[in-house]
């Protein structure tokens, strides 16, 4: 994913773009509001981390300008204002989340996961067409319930299209999802990695998904035929879920201590 950093604090700034670059997506930043637009303009965004304290003005005017404009790019607002005024202002011009600093990095990325998620209409974090499934949290992709065996660009590609099933990508906007406007080869790549997809997909068994050519155009996933995903049966007790999940080996204890070691973001 390409992500729009929107921060004016340069250190804050290269925190950030270091958590997203550690998990696989590719960043920019901008330091105000008329670089944001810009940058929004001429490049294809796939979300906004936006600071809301910015040299030419509050960062609910970015928000306001996007959605004024009808880009459809999802918007996470990362402030150190915690005031519930300061988070009913930014909602209500367009944001679609909100995370107060400091925070711990993981939160960051799950917070953006899923803005992304409901951005596109999935509220899980696997979307599935056909018997294909594709396991956003867990970067891998599934046929049958056998993972498939993707290089991280051809993980990127089955990905971008889940996201926007149903909807034409162009070579244009692949490009961009891989490199991030970083040596981009020739569009001419984006059809051999379609190619090496499909043939996986074949080899897999893959059924009620296809990936067709829009020519002239670009790529589109489509849902051929519906595949049931059954869901489990819920048990009939929290008791009888608490024994499904231990292992039966291991008898619950009364106690269980979590420890982690947190790592945050310090508040500009």
């Amino acid at each position: 994913m390409y992500i729009l950093i929107v921060e004016d604090d340069p250190v804050v700034a290269d925190v950030l773009g270091m958590t997203l670059e550690e998990a696989g997506h590719f960043q920019s930043t901008a330091h105000n509001i008329e670089t944001a637009l810009a940058e929004l303009k001429h490049n294809i965004v796939d979300a906004v981390l936006l600071d809301l304290n910015l040299p030419d003005g509050d960062g609910t005017r970015l928000a306001r300008l996007i959605r004024k404009n009808h880009i459809p790019v999802p918007i996470l607002v990362v402030s150190g204002n915690a005031s519930t005024d300061d988070k009913i202002a930014a909602l209500g011009a367009g944001a679609d989340g909100y995370l107060t600093k400091p925070f711990d990095r993981f939160e960051l990325l799950a917070n953006l996961d899923a803005i992304m998620r409901r951005t596109h209409g999935h509220s899980s974090a696997t979307v599935a067409v056909g018997n294909l499934e594709v396991d956003l949290n867990r970067h891998m992709a599934l046929v049958n319930g056998e993972q498939l065996s993707l290089t991280g660009k051809e993980f990127r590609i089955v990905e971008f299209l889940a996201l926007r099933k149903g909807s034409v990508l162009s070579k244009t906007a692949f490009l961009s999802h891989l490199y991030g406007g970083m040596d981009e080869p020739e569009p001419k790549i984006i059809d051999v990695l379609i190619c090496k997809l499909r043939r996986k997909l074949e080899l897999a068994g893959a059924r009620g998904v296809s990936i067709d050519t829009v020519w002239g155009q670009g790529y589109i996933l489509r849902e051929t035929e519906a595949i049931s995903h059954r869901p489990t049966e819920l048990p009939d007790t929290i008791s009888d879920m608490d024994a499904d999940e231990a292992p039966a080996s291991v008898q619950p204890r009364r106690h269980r201590h979590r420890h982690a070691t947190e790592r945050t973001l310090s508040a500009s």
